[in-house]
């Protein structure tokens, strides 16, 4: 079992023990076999519990994944919207959403990967619940990128088109970082948020100071 994993850190709200060991399992299986290779007796021999254990407790494979990808999903969406609605201009804010999201698809990697990737597997009522949460994450940062333009610290050519660029670079960390790497996911959340600021030309700051610094190093 992975570090990441053993933690069970994202899964803590997940009651009784027996369906936390469950969705701890599905993220493994799923991260290194994808969800169309991975069968429940996968993930209950790695839970160490009987294939029929694992029906008490969810009674589909993909019920785990809507429960995998809701939790994620949730809790991207709580530290873009602290972000969104913190203190400090927008590029502050903006540093502090990029560096929230990028650490956490780093930490957690092998769940982001899950998270962000296997989207399309979930029931068409989970997608689309799904869906929404992503939705909602997308409008907390396209409101920092507006409050930016609209002040006059970003310039961008569009919008919605950079919130999205934005997005697409934070959660790609899950699919490349290796914790046995030479960068601590502190250190990559601080050099993406330093491409971020670049990428929307952010202006004098205490966040711009701190991306300076960064490249500097």
């Amino acid at each position: 079992m992975s570090a990441e994993a053993a933690t069970g850190e994202a899964w803590e709200d997940i009651t009784p023990d027996a369906a936390r060991r469950l969705v701890i399992a599905a993220v493994q299986a799923f991260a290194e076999r994808g969800y169309h290779a991975t069968t429940t007796r996968d993930i209950a021999g790695r839970a160490g519990m009987s294939p029929a254990a694992l029906y008490i407790h969810y009674k589909t494979k993909e019920e785990l994944l809507y429960q995998i990808s809701r939790v994620g999903h949730q809790r991207s969406l709580a530290m873009l919207g602290e972000a969104r609605d913190g203190a400090g201009s927008a590029a502050d804010r903006l540093d502090a959403a990029v560096r929230a999201f990028v650490r956490w698809h780093a930490e957690h990697h092998t769940t982001g990967r899950v998270v962000q990737y296997e989207l399309g597997a979930l029931a068409p009522d989970h997608y689309a619940e799904i869906v929404a949460l992503r939705r909602q994450s997308e409008d907390a940062i396209r409101a920092i990128v507006a409050a930016g333009v609209a002040a006059g610290e970003f310039d961008v050519p569009e919008v919605s088109g950079t919130t999205l660029a934005v997005l697409s670079l934070c959660i790609d960390v899950a699919r490349w970082f290796n914790p046995a790497g030479r960068r601590t996911p502190d250190e990559v959340g601080a050099l993406y948020a330093d491409l971020v600021l670049r990428m929307v030309r952010a202006g004098d700051g205490p966040a711009a100071e701190r991306a300076l610094r960064v490249a500097q190093d």
